[in-house]
């Protein structure tokens, strides 16, 4: 038997915990848009609107945002999204439903209007050096054995993975691929504070993607470590309150649900987490190791219901889970809630 049909299923009863056969694998349910024969490269985020439209942001100078229906129909291009939202979550708040966006290499935090408007841009220059990396010094000698200031050579900057909005507005940021700090903004964008980072007690190795978690009052923030392989918990003041799970297939996307928290594990696999960090379902486990953890899997080798590098996890209203895989060649699955 091919080892990757080991199913979700089996694990989670080998584990003791519910069944993964809560949610069904969708195979197929999206449509390419008219011209493509792929998606598309893929280094983002998925997001589901009030609506049911699904956002997938894209490695796409043309196409930053794509827009699909529930039906998995491709219906626009969100206008003037940027290609680098590598972390974005959709919010609907008193005032409007909105985008709510972590720049990779644009230095800065956008909100925006669902047909793209700019409503706020937060740079990331309001964010103190003392809380980035910087651009090391060149060592290298050139061919005189001189050794040249390397471009930008000790500037501070960012490498801004994801976000959430808490339910009283407060932006929350974090630097996972340079600093593994957290940021947090207010509402209207003045900058509160920061924390997290490499030292103790937090000792984060790329904090790559959190959400706010609304499971607890008052609200926590929950985050994928994703080389220490584990999730954790902090205060929304940045207390240290643990680890949530650990052993994980390099956890690299967060989303919260009602009782649930989905984790998208680069490694392979998708994971439904109780209130009390316990394994309730796991989908899409993939254990074909040349398969996953990269995004140069070829279509050819998709199987429907096996991740390959989910890197973006979302619910919609109706607990349906859609997962945006880290690939080339692009990828979105759908697992509908029985």
């Amino acid at each position: 038997m091919h080892k990757s049909i080991l199913s979700a299923l089996t694990l989670s009863a080998l584990l003791g915990h519910a069944v993964a056969a809560d949610w069904k694998a969708a195979a197929d349910w999206l449509k390419l848009p008219e011209g493509r024969a792929q998606l598309g490269n893929m280094h983002g985020d998925i997001a589901v609107s009030s609506k049911d439209e699904v956002f997938v942001s894209m490695l796409d100078a043309k196409a930053g945002l794509l827009v699909f229906g529930a039906d998995g129909k491709w219906l626009r291009n969100v206008p003037d999204a940027p290609a680098d939202f590598h972390g974005f979550v959709i919010k609907k708040q008193a005032d409007g439903e909105f985008i709510y966006g972590a720049r990779l290499g644009g230095q800065s935090i956008l909100k925006l209007t669902l047909d793209g408007k700019k409503v706020l841009e937060i740079p990331a220059s309001v964010i103190p050096d003392a809380f980035k990396n910087k651009v090391p010094k060149n060592t290298k000698k050139n061919a005189k054995g001189e050794i040249v200031p390397a471009p930008n050579e000790g500037q501070s900057f960012v490498r801004l993975t994801g976000m959430d909005v808490a339910p009283n507005g407060d932006w929350f940021v974090t630097d996972g691929y340079a600093s593994s700090y957290v940021h947090r903004f207010d509402k209207d964008g003045k900058y509160l504070k920061s924390f997290g980072g490499r030292k103790a007690p937090y000792e984060f190795s790329t904090l790559h993607k959190i959400a706010v978690d609304t499971r607890f009052s008052p609200v926590r923030i929950i985050c994928c470590d994703r080389e220490k392989l584990r999730v954790v918990h902090l205060s929304i003041e940045g207390e240290f309150l643990g680890e949530v799970a650990k052993d994980l297939l390099a956890p690299a996307a967060i989303a919260v649900q009602g009782d649930y928290a989905l984790v998208g594990e680069i490694g392979g696999a998708v994971s439904v987490l109780d209130k009390a960090g316990k394994l309730v379902a796991r989908l899409g486990l993939n254990t074909e190791k040349a398969e996953v953890k990269n995004n140069q899997t070829k279509p050819e080798v998709w199987r429907p219901g096996f991740v390959t590098a989910p890197h973006g996890v979302a619910f919609n209203a109706a607990g349906d889970v859609f997962v945006a895989e880290y690939s080339v060649y692009g990828r979105v699955h759908r697992f509908n809630k029985l």
